[in-house]
């Protein structure tokens, strides 16, 4: 499945993948309870459960180190490392450290943590979280801005199946197979993609799912020393929030989720859902430049089978732009209506013959870097989806459905039709559940924000992500507006309610509309 990235412009989409911090060193782990917090955390309630040397461990916040993929944040952030059980279901054997990072409530009036999540899965909220200091600069008055690494991502034991190389050499393999050439060169990348997960994560690829990391959030609220969780999640992290609700609706305090995950789809419907709302920012964009969407959608489409048949030079000597990497370039600009021009310069290039700007849009999206340096965060997407989904469409099922795939997007549908056979294709392990259980009786009113223009994660999601939660749990309003996501995007109405919400506690009415 795409990746989200949510950005307000496409410079900070590329900065938040670059900017952020380490983990605190080994000696940074938590110690007993003792001095600073413990008050705080005497008064929060332990998760059931849980052994008593982790629930009285107490964090040492230090300096964050840098990594090799990206410089360590300012002096307001300070890195700690959370121990906790590698298997949930015997908390008692071995543990694993998650890396944290935290900027201390600037005020006086301090409520206490508030703990974030930015999607993916397999985002690193490490390396994200300073990013959104300006963004949330209201909030930081009042709460302690806190994210994490979730287990399987970046400095909390990360998830690498290929190196540099290898994900490299992958980018020739045809994610749209036409041929049975095609096809089992396509299959073979996905076994092997599996086999290499399973190499670098060993028995922790059994315990990535979104309940093992809600969990892990259920000790971190105690730790952190707070009665109830605060938490803003974004894309993948409204699913997360969703479990973390169903499994501790008690726990819930003031809980927001940003740019929905529909939580009733399975894996077709989802690859559905994104087909559609990535063709509905194109015809958005197609239009906002004068096209008739109808007939810039079938230009695009010519395109991207004339560079199927002849990918394009670029500036670099040794890599052509593909289709699927052509795809990719596209989708991402459409996150974010601010990057709509830079898709224009790119989409001219490529019709006059030079797929440099396409392919750089697309190295963006994968995190690499001029040196050829790929991120991660789609290696622990891929694991972390994978445990999560039970469902595994065969070669024969998605090709009953590509007809309707093309049918709602002639541009994105192929490669997300393809995309649901081999994602999950002879993976290790077994998936867990058909659809995440969200359903949270008696939590308190839970905020769920939907765009109608979102790409990544259709309007239609939060609508039903609000009425799983429960009635009088889940509380809606909308955003007409672009982009993935709506905090943050330009929408005074929308960030008003959210942070009246998490500052004083009162919900807007359900069915609220911020228009653009």
């Amino acid at each position: 499945m795409l990746r989200s990235v949510r950005r307000v412009a496409l410079a900070a989409v590329v900065a938040s993948l670059a900017a952020g911090c380490g983990a605190s060193p080994e000696g940074s782990a938590a110690e007993p309870t003792t001095g600073e917090g413990a008050e705080r955390r005497a008064s929060a309630v332990a998760p059931e459960g849980v052994p008593s040397a982790l629930a009285a461990q107490r964090l040492q916040w230090t300096d964050c180190a840098g990594t090799e993929d990206s410089p360590a944040p300012g002096d307001d952030w300070r890195c700690a490392t959370l121990e906790v059980p590698v298997d949930w279901s015997a908390p008692e054997d071995d543990t694993m450290k998650l890396a944290l990072i935290r900027s201390e409530a600037r005020g006086d009036r301090r409520i206490g943590s508030l703990l974030f999540n930015f999607g993916g899965p397999g985002a690193s909220g490490v390396a994200t979280m300073p990013s959104y200091g300006g963004t949330l600069s209201s909030l930081h008055e009042r709460y302690d801005l806190v994210s994490w690494d979730p287990r399987g991502v970046g400095a909390s034991s990360g998830i690498r199946c290929r190196d540099d190389a290898e994900i490299a050499e992958a980018e020739s393999v045809d994610m749209v197979p036409e041929t049975a050439a095609e096809e089992a060169a396509f299959l073979e990348d996905a076994a092997d993609f599996g086999q290499g997960c399973e190499d670098s994560a060993g028995p922790l690829l059994a315990h990535v799912s979104t309940a093992d990391t809600a969990r892990d959030m259920e000790l971190m609220r105690h730790v952190l020393g707070d009665r109830d969780l605060n938490y803003f999640g974004f894309s993948y992290g409204t699913e997360l929030g969703g479990v973390y609700a169903h499994l501790f609706p008690e726990r819930v305090g003031r809980m927001v989720l940003d740019a929905v995950v529909d939580p009733t789809a399975d894996v077709f419907e989802h690859a559905e859902n994104q087909a559609r709302g990535f063709q509905r920012a194109l015809d958005a964009y197609l239009e906002s430049t004068g096209q008739d969407p109808r007939e810039g959608t079938r230009r695009l489409a010519d395109l991207l089978e004339r560079i199927d048949q002849d990918p394009l030079p670029t500036a670099s000597e040794d890599r052509r732009l593909t289709r699927t990497l052509a795809v990719i370039g596209i989708v991402l600009p459409l996150y974010s209506e601010s990057a709509w021009p830079t898709l224009t310069d790119a989409l001219r290039a490529a019709r006059e013959g030079d797929g440099t700007e396409l392919l750089a849009l697309a190295d963006a999206y994968h995190g690499r870097d001029a040196s050829g340096h790929y991120a991660t965060t789609t290696h622990s997407q891929r694991a972390i989806s994978c445990l999560d989904a039970r469902q595994r469409p065969t070669v024969e099922e998605t090709r009953e459905r590509l007809p309707r795939f093309e049918e709602i997007s002639p541009v994105f549908g192929p490669l997300l039709g393809w995309d649901t056979a081999g994602w999950c294709h002879d993976w290790p392990v077994a998936g867990l559940n058909e659809t995440p259980e969200v359903s949270a009786p008696g939590a308190d009113p839970v905020l769920v924000v939907g765009n109608t223009g979102d790409p990544a994660t259709p309007y239609e999601g939060a609508r039903r992500m609000a009425d799983e939660l429960g009635e009088d749990v889940g509380v809606m309003i909308t955003w007409e507006g672009q982009g993935h996501g709506a905090y943050g995007n330009g929408s005074d109405c929308v960030e008003t309610a959210v942070d009246t919400y998490l500052l004083e506690g009162k919900a807007p009415e359900d069915g609220m509309v911020c228009s653009r």
